[in-house]
Order: structure tokens, then C-alpha cells, then sequence
């Protein structure tokens, strides 16, 4: 794709001598567009070249050529230059692009050689799969699809909860009360029974709290009784979080939970006592982080079983060795930031290449809470995710029986627009902001939402029909596609590929949900102002092909926030 902006700073590198790279920069889009596509603040220049900002413009204005057809003016306003584009020039290029690579128009090979780690998901075993660990599925998944898409070496892994005092607590819970529970009917939901059962007995009991963590140090030593039912527990998560996975569409290279390392800590506890920088400290191992303000970092209990935080660092270390990765992406809750900046501390003694301690990063994302306050696993008050998106499907399906009880595919074009909007819902706003639950805005089909972009997407698909065909690209005239509104959606699908590197270089997947609303709301007014079934033909074939441009990316986006688009609505 043309990049207006190198032009634009390669000709005025010329005109003062400055490197390009630095001009580029500087550049600037107006807040306004009548102040033109992009503006160069000569202010940054004026000590350096000992000339007043607007003379600097002036003079620039005066001498630059830079590639013509390419810029159609240029306007000096007070100390910036306004360079406005080719509109012309503009159009061939976009519908260019999109002709030349399709479903791949935005993709990249700027992730090439680059190994990206992206941890998402991650649900403890044995505890049903609740909303908490929605929003960092989709919002894991979604960049895991754009770092993929832009030519990255991407490795998606679910680090399952599958080890720690949680599962001391599940075994002596089903010791005592495993007969009175039908488990082989509702695994998942009858051992949550247990599971709250046994918290509020170790709340009343501290030798039964003791036991459930003598339970755990009993299977960290490989205790044949605790092995086979921690086994278990962990086999019937597997096929509940299988079916969400299928569900959503979501797909990992790898399975690795926390128990996975048990065998790796060892050598990483060795390597940090030769280190020196663990000590004992009432008779658990730890690594001091007080003089950086980060507190202490357990390694291992005074009852000598081990913590996340071992697990994590022994993780890190298995990662550095294996995948050799540039980034390594943590999408956890902001509430364990705390955990990550102490373990990635400590990281940088475990010897691993100096690249993968500098590609640490937790991505943070905020708390999914409910209207009456937090919820809590322990407590019983979590929203189950299987209980969501059948809603969703559902309340979809309703809808559709009222407005469109004919439609074909109701089944699947409901499962569809569901989960599409608990998606877009998860991903619409930046992800560090607290999510209060509410059935009616999860679900909502108005305004800057998932269905509404699915809405835009089948009215594209409806345009076409109507025309009956795609026009070839050597037949658009796009002089028919200079007037305000089909600018405003060129311009936008030429942001795309910039969009997306916006949305690795934050990690941030609200920039793809933002701008499929704006392209949406732009395709809408153009469709509202420009009618494709007129008489004349460059004309309708300019806006049909228009239109197939705005559908390929509208699919292309959603695809990679992992919304799949129905067929009809």
C-alpha cells in the first residue's frame, strides 16, 4: 500500500535537509479535515533552522514537488503546513490494494521472524467456565488472530489452572462428601457444589483447611489417590471448556497448564539460590524485592510446597528455551499485576535471552463485576458462560421469530449474531475499564454494537445481490467515487493496515471493534446518499465495487475480533 505520509516527508526532507524518518514523525491528522488529510508543525523546526514556523511553511510550500499527482494542495496556516491528498489518486490506490489481495488486504510482513507468545483463557479445572474468563478469552484470541494476520509467528497457549491448594481443597472435599453428589451426570457443576461446600468448612475449620493443604503437597509427591482423581477433574473440565471453545471458535497450539512445569521448578529454583538472591523467611524460600517495591516473591512454602509464582518463572524459562519468543503476552485481569511485575523481576536471573526478558508484558484488562458487586467462584455468584451465550442464541432467536420468522439458517444465523455481540461487547471499549454485567447491554442490538456491523455487513452482501454481480476493477471510472461521503469510506478502508499495527503496538483490540463502527456508520451514510441501482452504469458499478470493497473488510475485521457474519438478518 502507497503510504501518503513517506511521500509526503521524503519531499519535504528534501526541501530542508532533514532526515525523513523524523519528518514523518511529526506529521499530524487534522482534527478537522477542511484543514486538510495531514498537517507538518513547522514549529519543531524553528530553533533548528532559526526561522519563524510560518516562514518555515512558506518556504516549504514554495519548493515542494512532492510526487504531484499525489497531492492535490497545499495550504499554509499559521505555523503548519496542510497537505491535502489526491483524492483521485487516493480511490485507485484502496480499491486497488483490496482487488490485489482480498481477504489478506491489511495483512503484513512486519511480524516476520518475530516470536509471539500470546497466554490467554486459562480457566482452573474442575470450576465451571464463567464470564471473568470470557473477556480474557476473546480479548486473547483477538490478538492472537491480528499478530498472526500481520506475519508474526504466533504461539497461543491456555495455561489451565490445574494445580495449586484449590485442588487440596476439591480432594478432601470429595473425600467427605463425593457420595452425595451425582457427579457422573454433572461433573463440573456437582464438584463446584463441593468446591463452595469445602471453602466454607475451612472458614469454620483451620485442620481442615490444614488437610486440604497436605492433600496438595500429596499430589505435588505423586500420591496414586490424589493423582487419579486430580486426572479426573481435569479430563471433565477439558470437554466443558471444548465445547465453549467451539462455541466461540477459539483455538490454541497449546494445552499447558500449570501442572505441565511441575518437573521444571526444581532447575529454576536452582538457578536462583546460585543466583543468590533467594533467602529463607519463616521456613519458606524467597526472592526480597523490597528495595524495588515490589515486596516479597514466594518460591516455595514452608510446608516446601511450591506457589504460582514458581510455576510462572519455570514457564517463562520453558517458553525462553522453546519458542525463542520476542514478545511473551500475559492477558490477565489487572488485579495480578502485583504477581507479574515481582515474577518478571526475578526473570531476569533465570539466564534466558536478554530479548525475552524485555518481551515480558502483562496485558491488563479490567474486572467483569456484577450490579450487585463482585463475583466469586468461591461464593457461587459467577455468571457461567454457557449459560450466557445460550441466552444469547436465544433472546437472537426470538427476535428473528418476530421480524423475520422465514429467514433460512435461523438457527445458525442466531448463533451467529449472539455470540457476536457478546464478543463485540467484550472488545467495544478499552480493555482496562471494569465491566459491569447487565443482561440488556450484553445483548443489545442498538446502536455501537456487534449485530449492528453484522447489520452493515448483510446490506452489503443485499447491494450485490440487487446488482447481480461484481464489477472488475479495469471497469470502475473512479472519478464516480470523489464525492464527500464515498471519500469519507475510502479513506477509511485505507487505515486499515495502519489500524491493525495500532492494535499490536497497544494490545489493544477496542482500536478493531472502534473502527469497524466507524466504517460501518460511513458505509451507511454513503449508502444513504449515493444509490448503487441507478441508470448509469459507471456509476453503479463504482458503488457496487464501493460496496464489495467495504464487505471484504467488514469481514476481514470481524473475522479477527472472532465474530462470525450471518448470512441474512
Amino acid at each position: 500500500m502507497l503510504d501518503f505520509k513517506d511521500e509526503i516527508a521524503e519531499g519535504i526532507s528534501k526541501c530542508i535537509g532533514v532526515e525523513a524518518e523524523e519528518i514523518k514523525g511529526y506529521l499530524e491528522v487534522p482534527p478537522d479535515k477542511t484543514m486538510g488529510d495531514y498537517a507538518f508543525p513547522c514549529f519543531r523546526l524553528a530553533k533548528t533552522l532559526k526561522k519563524a514556523p510560518p516562514m518555515i511553511a512558506e518556504e516549504i510550500k514554495t519548493i515542494m514537488d512532492v510526487a504531484s499527482n499525489l497531492i492535490s494542495k497545499f495550504e499554509v496556516q499559521g505555523g503548519y503546513l496542510n497537505f491535502f491528498v489526491n483524492s483521485n489518486a487516493l480511490v485507485k490506490e484502496v480499491l486497488g490494494e483490496i482487488d490485489k489481495f482480498k481477504e489478506n488486504y491489511g495483512s503484513s510482513y512486519i511480524g516476520q521472524n518475530q516470536n509471539i507468545i500470546v497466554e490467554y483463557s486459562s480457566p482452573n479445572i474442575a470450576k465451571p467456565f464463567h464470564i471473568g474468563h470470557l473477556r480474557n478469552t476473546i480479548i486473547g484470541n483477538c490478538l492472537y488472530k491480528v499478530y498472526k494476520f500481520l506475519g508474526y509467528n504466533v504461539t497461543g497457549i491456555n495455561h489451565l489452572g490445574d494445580y495449586g491448594t484449590q485442588f487440596g481443597k476439591l480432594i478432601e472435599g470429595y473425600k467427605r462428601w463425593g457420595d452425595e453428589y451425582d457427579i457422573a451426570r454433572d461433573p463440573i457443576n456437582e464438584l463446584m457444589k463441593i468446591y463452595i461446600r469445602i471453602n466454607d468448612a475451612c472458614k469454620e475449620d483451620e485442620s481442615i483447611l490444614e488437610a486440604c493443604r497436605e492433600n496438595f503437597k500429596k499430589l505435588e509427591d505423586g500420591d496414586d489417590y490424589c493423582v487419579e482423581l486430580w486426572n479426573w477433574f481435569k479430563d471433565e473440565s477439558l470437554k466443558e471448556f471444548q465445547r465453549i471453545y467451539d462455541l466461540l471458535g477459539v483455538e490454541f497450539d497449546s494445552l499447558n497448564g500449570e501442572a505441565f512445569y511441575t518437573d521444571k521448578m526444581d532447575e529454576v529454583e536452582e538457578i536462583l539460590d546460585k543466583a543468590k538472591i533467594t533467602k529463607m523467611s519463616e521456613g519458606a524460600k524467597i526472592v526480597d524485592l523490597e528495595d524495588k517495591g515490589l515486596g516479597v516473591c514466594m518460591i516455595r512454602k514452608s510446608n516446601g510446597s511450591t506457589i504460582y509464582a514458581t510455576r510462572d518463572l519455570a514457564a517463562i524459562k520453558y517458553r525462553a528455551d522453546t519458542y525463542d519468543f520476542d514478545k511473551c503476552l500475559y492477558v490477565v485481569a489487572y488485579e495480578q499485576a502485583l504477581h507479574f511485575k515481582q515474577i518478571f523481576e526475578v526473570a531476569k536471573y533465570l539466564g534466558i535471552p536478554e530479548k525475552c526478558v524485555n518481551g515480558l508484558e502483562h496485558v491488563q484488562y479490567g474486572m467483569t463485576r456484577l450490579t450487585t458487586g463482585k463475583m466469586s467462584t468461591r461464593e457461587g455468584t459467577a455468571i457461567k458462560v454457557q449459560d450466557l451465550l445460550d441466552e444469547a442464541i436465544s433472546r437472537t432467536t426470538k427476535i428473528i421469530e418476530e421480524k423475520n420468522p422465514d429467514m433460512e439458517d435461523k438457527e445458525e444465523n442466531a448463533k451467529r449474531i449472539g455470540i457476536g455481540a457478546v464478543v463485540f461487547n467484550n472488545l467495544s471499549n478499552t480493555i482496562i475499564k471494569d465491566q459491569v454485567f447487565d443482561w440488556d447491554n450484553v445483548l443489545s442490538f442498538q446502536g455501537d454494537t456487534g449485530p449492528y456491523i453484522q447489520y452493515v455487513y448483510v446490506r452489503t452482501k443485499g447491494v450485490l445481490e440487487n446488482v447481480g454481480y461484481i464489477p472488475k476493477l479495469e471497469e470502475i471510472d473512479t472519478a464516480c467515487l470523489l464525492d464527500e461521503t464515498a471519500i469519507d469510506v475510502v479513506t477509511t478502508l485505507y487505515r486499515f493496515g495502519d489500524m491493525l499495527k495500532s492494535v499490536t503496538e497497544k494490545n489493544e483490540p477496542s482500536i478493531l471493534a472502534r473502527y469497524l463502527l466507524e466504517l460501518a456508520q460511513k458505509y451507511t451514510a454513503f449508502y444513504n446518499e449515493d444509490k448503487v441501482m441507478v441508470d448509469d452504469e459507471k456509476l453503479k458499478n463504482a458503488r457496487a465495487y464501493l460496496t464489495y470493497c467495504v464487505q471484504t473488510v467488514i469481514q476481514i475485521g470481524c473475522g479477527l475480533l472472532g465474530m462470525e457474519m450471518p448470512s441474512k438478518m
